[in-house]
């Protein structure tokens, strides 16, 4: 179906298959993406799946919930294009989709 890309703080580049309908988070840890912990289970309750995405991505990845807002406002690493991965469902038209992980997460 197509890649992701997750890319770690120092550069590091891990290619995973996307499967559609699983969250980002999902995918990231069924590949043992490190840096991607999803401690809550994707119930955007704990900040631990943060990433950034390029800009051409974001609007590409849905709405964000108001919790998952108030979680990335106690994110100090949070940019403009912060997500938490647990919130975004993948699908094809994510395909080739790059996103960098902060130094660290909550």
């Amino acid at each position: 179906m197509g890649t992701v890309t997750f890319i770690s703080y120092d550069g590091e580049k891990h290619e995973a298959d996307i499967v559609e309908g699983q969250s980002l988070m999902q995918i990231a840890t069924n590949n043992g993406i490190a840096g991607i912990d999803g401690d809550c289970g994707g119930e955007a309750a704990c900040g631990t799946c943060h990433v950034i995405l390029e800009d051409q991505w974001f609007d590409k990845t849905g709405e964000q919930s108001d919790e998952e807002v108030q979680m990335l406002d106690m994110t100090p690493e949070r940019e403009t294009t912060s997500r938490l991965s647990c919130q975004i469902k993948v699908c094809a038209a994510l395909d080739g989709m790059a996103v960098k992980l902060p130094e660290f997460q909550m």
